[in-house]
């Protein structure tokens, strides 16, 4: 009998199983997929790198910081702003705390007033001040709200926070809390986005491979989960008819699949998002690693960036990947989606659109939880003696989410 099974190798289990590792546990790690990563996949096509979905790691957050050896990773870094095209033309926005020499340009830029600008200062003021975990204290209202009692224009809200924001937390109402605005701007303001070379997928696989030999099953599906501590342990049976039995349990699934195997756990609602991969001849960005953001309030891509100038292996050398982002669900056809954007992409960006090809219609239904007011701060979930929750799900929908909660739970059940 094992003295810990972890359900799920994404992040948050492979966190939580290095923890429980690091305090001596033996801990077995399922899960059903044939590789672990959990939400965090990289797929390779054609010599590409597809991550599945639009995805970055922000080099703050404090849990990945603790786990992860950013010199193995090769980390490229995005540029620290974005390029956005607005109704009166395309502008460039800077952080002027790491592009100062950007400054002018930035304050020209057509997303806003002289004004906006600076209120931008006091909202980076405002999220960096004070401890990281104090964010999770604040008076709680939606992003929406926030950014209009702040003083913030149409204008400016149209143009660039919608789309910026939209892009992160998968929905343009902007009714996700204050609270992950002020966590997000912490983490964007106090170090970079970044991508690994070779894709997301190297952030997990850099997690499993600080485990012991054998600590990790895959193509292990579970059926369920019955038992308890006070009855000698779980049994955690797998759709193969197997039974594996431990101390203690912990289930690092997404939280639809937790919601199933544990009976009364409310499973979250999902922002949905549709990225559309393409193979072109050369950078539409010239190069330049930065986002780009459609501020014109018309089209249905919301931002598009370019991984292989970010991370130069994302594409075979003489090529680039693009990356385009529709945020929800497109009811069209593959074929349908691949026109009409390729139509938008050439209004955009010119005749070299006709050269790209397509790699990839990526519909990813379940991509962020949807948090319940009062989420965010990362605490251990015990459902019931010995069996534990943790995930991005219990926490701030964000890799430091699934990373910090494996680790808090890890360090709770070693504790018992």
């Amino acid at each position: 009998m094992k003295d810990v099974l972890v359900i799920g190798a994404g992040l948050a289990g492979l966190t939580c199983a290095r923890t429980l590792q690091a305090r001596g546990l033996d801990c077995l790690v399922l899960d059903a997929a044939d590789a672990v990563g959990g939400r965090v996949r990289t797929d390779d096509v054609d010599g590409f790198r597809l991550d599945r979905g639009f995805q970055v790691l922000l080099t703050a957050y404090p849990a990945a910081r603790t786990w992860l050896d950013y010199d193995a990773l090769r980390l490229g870094n995005f540029a620290p702003g974005a390029r956005v095209m607005t109704p009166d033309g395309e502008g460039r926005v800077s952080d002027p705390w790491r592009a100062p020499g950007r400054m002018w340009e930035t304050l020209r830029a057509p997303v806003g007033t002289v004004a906006d600008k600076l209120r931008v200062g006091a909202l980076r003021l405002a999220a960096t001040s004070g401890r990281l975990d104090a964010i999770w204290e604040r008076p709680e209202r939606c992003t929406a709200e926030e950014l209009r009692a702040r003083g913030f224009s149409p204008v400016m809200l149209e143009r660039f926070l919608r789309p910026w924001l939209g892009g992160i937390f998968l929905e343009r109402e902007l009714t996700t809390s204050n609270r992950m605005l002020f966590f997000v701007y912490r983490m964007f303001a106090e170090g970079y986005a970044a991508l690994p070379a070779g894709g997301m997928q190297r952030i997990p696989e850099q997690l499993a491979a600080g485990l012991k030999t054998d600590s990790c099953r895959l193509g292990a599906t579970v059926a369920g989960v019955s038992g308890g501590s006070s009855t000698g342990g779980y049994d955690v049976r797998l759709a193969s008819g197997e039974t594996l039995k431990a101390s203690q349990v912990v289930i690092a699934t997404d939280g639809g699949t937790a919601a199933r195997l544990v009976p009364g756990l409310a499973a979250p609602a999902w922002r949905s998002v549709t990225c559309v991969q393409w193979a072109a001849p050369e950078s539409p960005m010239g190069g330049e690693p930065v986002l780009w953001l459609n501020g014109t309030g018309h089209g249905r891509i919301n931002n598009l960036v370019v991984p292989s100038d970010v991370a130069a292996d994302y594409a075979p050398k003489g090529s680039a990947l693009v990356s385009t982002t529709v945020i929800g669900e497109c009811p069209e056809t593959d074929t349908e989606l691949v026109a009409g954007l390729s139509v938008e992409l050439a209004g955009r960006h010119g005749t070299v659109v006709k050269d790209w090809r397509a790699l990839a219609v990526q519909r990813i239904r379940c991509a962020l939880p949807v948090l319940s007011p009062g989420a965010g701060a990362e605490a251990a979930r015990a459902v019931r003696e010995g069996l534990w929750v943790c995930g991005d799900h219990c926490a701030s929908a964000s890799i430091q989410g699934a990373m910090a909660t494996g680790q808090t739970v890890g360090e709770a059940v070693a504790a018992r």
